[in-house]
């Protein structure tokens, strides 16, 4: 594994996006447990877009202006609900006072449901990936597994990581009526952004 790519995934996943965002605001709502099932099911949502970009289908996505604009807008539509939802105190991002195995299937489908309706990633795999596979590389579809496990890997370290810290501070939030509602607006802007965001993306 290069560093370059290394260096590369880590500045990529590190930098505030949907997932990262939906993962603290799960560890505020609902604590510790719950952050971890929300970096789990963003983790799990980028599946899709790898498999999309070996197969050729992140391709379409590219050519496409019909196939892009649906899933572009059933994904802008989706980080509108889930503002709107912050705003609600409702749905995956209401206050609980300790999380269940309901509210962590909940986060899981969240996480995945927010990244799988990102047509971006698609075309990042796409573009992305086959920059760190050599052109005599003997079996390039192996070397693309093994380039998207480690960027899965560290995306669910890092994701996990900010939920665990979120979730460390939560007790100090939850307890501050006007903290949590000030954080409830953030994070509704910041999905309403992201949407915003999406919708103007072009391929």
């Amino acid at each position: 594994m290069s560093l370059a790519f290394l260096l590369t995934s880590l500045i990529v996943i590190a930098s505030p996006g949907t997932g990262v965002l939906y993962t603290l605001a799960a560890a505020l709502t609902h604590g510790s447990r719950a952050s971890i099932a929300a970096a789990f099911g963003c983790t799990l949502g980028i599946v899709p877009h790898i498999a999309a970009a070996m197969l050729g289908l992140a391709a379409v996505l590219h050519t496409s202006a019909l196939a892009f604009a649906a899933l572009k807008w059933c994904g802008v539509i989706y980080l509108l609900f889930m503002a709107w939802q912050a705003l609600r105190e409702k749905g995956a991002l209401k206050v609980d006072a300790g999380a269940d195995g309901r509210s962590s299937r909940r986060a899981i489908v969240t996480g995945f449901l927010i990244n799988i309706l990102n047509p971006k990633l698609s075309i990042f795999f796409l573009a992305f990936l086959p920059q760190f596979i050599a052109v005599d590389e003997g079996h390039p579809q192996w070397r693309m597994l093994q380039l998207s496990g480690a960027f899965m890997a560290m995306t669910l370290a890092m994701f996990v990581a900010y939920g665990l810290f979120a979730a460390g501070v939560r007790d100090r939030v939850v307890t501050r009526p006007r903290v949590m509602a000030w954080l409830r607006r953030a994070f509704a802007g910041g999905f309403a952004a992201l949407g915003a965001k999406l919708a103007f993306a072009d391929r």
